[in-house]
């Protein structure tokens, strides 16, 4: 049931990945890097049939999940009932992630791995977003995995500015 900008979750909705474990890989706890902190690979793009495992997991680092932020254009949410998580859209740019958030304040962001991905490319975009050292962007490690074309870094023409001449107090 939807109230607001609250959506009701529950375990029953989502009887189709019951028997499918959750894929989702997380960096080491450890201080925070980059800008993911591990990565999920939903089976579907029904967000609330997959929130329900992913919230359950993520409450050993997070305590009770009461916010998931995510890209609108890229899941069909639907209400369910049982427990309440506030569910929000992340601003357009930012695609290719979800947030989420405990009660306490701490937060984890993780790449979402497109549902209909092949497994080894799949499996490259998970490995690669949780490496610990890894500070690449979502899209970066989607397109290293083969997920996203890659689009080539544009070069940047910095004007000419002439060298201001300053006096040296020490002269």
């Amino acid at each position: 049931m939807t109230s607001g900008s609250h959506t009701d979750i529950t375990d029953s909705t989502a009887q189709a990945t019951v028997d499918a474990p959750l894929r989702l890989w997380l960096k080491p706890n450890a201080p925070p890097t980059g800008h993911v902190d591990g990565a999920w690979w939903p089976r579907s793009r029904a967000l609330t049939d997959e929130l329900a495992a992913l919230t359950d997991v993520l409450t050993s680092r997070l305590g009770p999940v009461t916010r998931v932020a995510f890209a609108a254009d890229a899941w069909h949410p639907v209400a369910v009932a049982d427990r309440a998580v506030r569910l929000t859209a992340l601003r357009p740019r930012e695609k290719n992630i979800v947030r989420v958030s405990g009660s306490d304040g701490r937060q984890l962001t993780l790449l979402v791995v497109p549902p209909e991905a092949p497994a080894e490319a799949g499996h490259d975009a998970v490995m690669l977003a949780a490496r610990r050292a890894n500070s690449a962007e979502p899209a970066d490690i989607l397109a290293a995995a083969g997920l996203l074309p890659v689009v080539p870094q544009q070069k940047v023409h910095r004007a000419w500015r002439p060298r201001l001449r300053t006096r040296h107090p020490h002269r």
